[in-house]
């Protein structure tokens, strides 16, 4: 019986391959939770300067350098024809958001919101398939159901509970094109239509689960259905999602890598990392790594020109993160559907 035949089977019965990043994300989602929760209590305010710092040192310092590891990892072994029509299918749709953020912010911030929301939600599915097995999800839709539970969380929840910086900051994102266009964040009624709406797709999904399989994979994903949502509701939205990232999405893709096993897709002759020696291979990956963020870069400033307002008209630290949170998810769009959708057998979170 092959490796892979091995741990599908590992995995259906309700096996766990325990990597340490999965105990450290939930350690420090926990202790965040925690943290701000006592600093609620005692009535302190956390100053919004303080907030904005750490989701920017967050979202780029931290998390920006997994996405690039994420599409590297996917095309290390690729014949150059497929590397080719991926990195033109990866422009075209970065090219599409800006022409829709330009012609339509409102429209291109409501897309920007479901970019976040379906990287956090499939990537978490494929996590817990990975490392823990999905028995309990037997179905499309439930599938899709634990999908959106777990990446509603990073934007529903928000937009309830800490809804005057969540419409500050969104005006500001659309700012970037139309300072007007944004005219009146969530009424009460709609916060509370949102959040009935996610309790109840909480709740569906977690019943659901139990009904369908339950067992120590059913409990794992409860549990941290659960925590993502209290997270959120807890913790100031622009630590909440800065610090989601590195310390939950990417630490997690990363116990995902380490536990599915590497099966080269083509042939290693194509390994872009390939080399005679250690210090040729070594030179080229850092090589591959300098392209990479200079690419990144060019893609930044060129959306920087492009954009009327880059700053939305304010100061440096809101306009830095309405400019960044508009930019990254652009980016992240194609990374999504260019990186999964489009390359459904060996995508980004590809589980053997």
């Amino acid at each position: 019986m092959s490796l892979t035949v091995q741990k599908r089977l590992w995995r259906s019965v309700g096996g766990t391959r325990t990597h340490p990043s999965i105990g450290l994300s939930r350690a420090a989602l926990a202790a965040l939770i925690a943290g701000f929760g006592a600093v609620a209590l005692a009535g302190i305010s956390v100053p919004i300067e303080a907030q904005m710092v750490v989701y920017l040192v967050g979202m780029i310092a931290l998390n920006l350098p997994h996405g690039g590891y994420e599409h590297f990892e996917n095309l290390r072994r690729r014949r150059p024809s497929f590397r080719w029509r991926y990195v033109a299918a990866y422009l075209g749709g970065i090219a599409g958001f800006v022409g829709l953020f330009l012609i339509a912010p409102v429209a291109g911030l409501g897309l920007a919101l479901v970019v976040a929301m379906a990287k956090g939600g499939i990537g978490g599915v494929r996590v817990l398939e990975a490392t823990v097995g999905v028995p309990h999800l037997q179905t499309r839709p439930q599938r899709a159901l634990a999908a959106a539970v777990r990446g509603g969380a990073v934007m529903l929840v928000p937009m309830v509970f800490h809804s005057d910086t969540f419409y500050a900051f969104s005006t500001l994102m659309v700012g970037l094109v139309d300072a007007g266009a944004l005219t009146r964040g969530p009424t009460d009624t709609v916060r509370g239509v949102i959040l009935a709406g996610y309790t109840a797709a909480l709740a569906a999904h977690i019943a659901l689960g139990y009904v369908r399989g339950g067992g120590r994979a059913w409990l794992v994903d409860a549990g941290e259905s659960v925590l993502l949502a209290v997270y959120f509701a807890v913790v100031p939205v622009l630590v909440a999602v800065g610090l989601y990232f590195p310390f939950w999405y990417s630490a997690r893709q990363v116990a995902r890598t380490a536990t599915v096993e590497a099966e080269p897709v083509g042939e290693d002759d194509w390994d872009l990392v390939g080399g005679d020696s250690v210090s040729a291979a070594a030179l080229r990956a850092w090589a591959l790594m300098a392209v990479g963020a200079l690419a990144t870069f060019t893609v930044v400033a060129a959306l920087y020109v492009a954009f009327p307002n880059p700053f939305a008209g304010s100061s440096l630290l809101p306009g830095a993160v309405a400019f960044w949170s508009v930019a990254i998810s652009i980016i992240a769009l194609p990374h999504v559907v260019v990186g999964d959708l489009f390359d459904a057998d060996r995508g980004i979170w590809y589980v053997p």
